[in-house]
C-alpha cells in the first residue's frame, strides 16, 4: 500500500486529493495547523480513514520527524494561503509559508527520505502581468501580488531542489479552480450564494465589482487528478493545468442566475468598492497542452457544470 502525506489538507485541494488517494488505495496523513481533533468539515466524510498530524511547515526538524514516523512515498505540499488579495494584508505570512515553508518541507525531505515524490502546489499568479498569451510553462514569471511572488519563490526553490539535490519534485501551475468547498472570498462562490439567496427569497440584490474582469476556472476535483498523475512520472517536471477558456465575471453571474430561471440584471448592482487595484486586474489563460500530453489530464468538468455545480450546492446549503 503507497503513503501519502498533504499538507493543507483540510483545505479545498487537499480534501478534494485525499479522497481520490483513498480511492486508490493510498494510505493517507495529513498536516494540519490546529488540534488534530478539531473541526474540519471538508474532511467530514473521509476522517476515519486518515490521520492527521500537527505540525509547523517553518520547523524543518519537526517536518522531517514527521516524515520518518509516517514514511510516506509522496508528499503533497498545498498548505499555503490561498486568497490572493488577502495576501495585500497579510504579506509576512503569506510568505513564511508560501515561499519559506516550502524551502522547509524540501529540506526535510532530503533530511529524512530523498526517495520521497514531492507536490508542489505552484499558481497562474507567478506570471503576474504574462509576456504572453496563452501561457506554458516557459512564459517568463513576473509576479506582481506578494501571493503571486511567494509562491514564485516557492516555483524557482523546488527547481532548485530538484537539479542540486536530484529530488523528485514536480510543480503544478494551477489556475483558478474552484468547487462548493471554496469560502464565499472567493467571486464564484459569492456568486453562486447570491444567486440562490435571491432565489430563494432571502436577498434581493447580489453586489459585485468589476464584471469584465476574466480568468481561467476549472474543477477542483479535476486538477487533484493532475497533481497525482505528475508525481506518478518517471522524471518530475512542471505543468500548466488549466481549461485554457477565458470566461469573465459576467458569464459566472449569467450562467449562475439562468441556472435559477433568473435575469441577472434584475438584481446584481456594481459597486466600485469591490474592484480590485490594478496589481490584480491581470488575464490569465493557461495552456494545458503539456500535461494533455504527457499525463493524458483533460479537465472533465467544463465551465457551464462547473456554475451549475456550484449554485445547486449553495441551494442545497441554504435549505439543508
Amino acid at each position: 500500500m503507497s503513503r501519502a502525506l498533504i499538507t493543507g489538507i483540510a483545505g479545498q485541494d487537499g480534501s478534494y486529493l485525499a479522497e481520490l488517494l483513498l480511492e486508490r488505495g493510498y494510505e493517507v496523513s495529513g498536516i494540519v495547523r490546529h488540534d488534530p481533533a478539531g473541526d474540519f468539515p471538508n474532511l467530514d466524510g473521509v476522517r476515519g480513514e486518515i490521520r492527521l498530524v500537527r505540525a509547523d511547515l517553518l520547523n524543518g526538524e519537526a517536518l522531517a520527524g514527521v516524515l520518518r514516523k509516517e514514511r510516506p512515498d509522496e508528499v503533497y505540499n498545498l498548505a499555503s494561503p490561498s486568497f490572493v488579495p488577502r495576501s495585500w494584508e497579510h504579506p509576512v505570512e503569506t510568505a513564511e509559508f508560501a515561499a519559506v515553508g516550502v524551502t522547509s518541507l524540501l529540506e526535510a525531505v532530503r533530511s529524512a527520505d530523498p526517495g520521497i515524490r514531492v507536490y508542489q502546489a505552484s499558481s497562474s499568479e507567478i506570471f503576474g502581468e504574462p509576456s504572453e498569451s496563452p501561457q506554458t510553462e516557459e512564459t517568463p514569471l513576473a509576479p506582481l501580488t506578494p501571493y503571486g511572488v511567494a509562491k514564485a519563490y516557492g516555483h524557482f526553490i523546488a527547481r532548485s531542489y530538484r537539479r542540486r539535490h536530484g529530488l523528485h519534485v514536480s510543480c503544478g501551475i494551477l489556475y483558478n479552480h474552484e468547487s462548493p468547498r471554496r469560502p464565499l472570498d472567493f467571486v464564484p462562490s459569492k456568486i453562486a450564494d447570491g444567486a440562490a439567496r435571491v432565489s430563494l427569497g432571502l436577498a434581493e440584490e447580489l453586489p459585485l465589482g468589476d464584471l469584465d474582469a476574466e480568468r481561467d476556472w476549472g474543477y477542483a476535483a479535476d486538477y487533484v487528478e493532475a497533481m497525482w498523475l505528475m508525481v506518478q512520472q518517471p522524471e518530475p517536471d512542471d505543468y500548466v493545468v488549466a481549461t485554457g477558456e477565458l470566461h469573465s465575471v459576467r458569464d459566472l453571474v449569467e450562467a449562475a442566475f439562468a441556472h435559477l430561471g433568473l435575469d441577472w440584471r434584475a438584481h446584481v448592482r456594481h459597486d466600485p468598492a469591490l474592484e480590485r487595484g490594478r496589481a490584480e486586474l491581470h488575464r490569465l489563460a493557461g495552456d494545458p497542452a503539456k500535461a494533455e500530453q504527457r499525463l493524458g489530464w483533460r479537465p472533465r468538468v467544463g465551465f457551464a457544470e462547473l456554475v451549475h455545480l456550484l449554485v445547486d450546492a449553495a441551494v442545497a446549503r441554504l435549505t439543508g
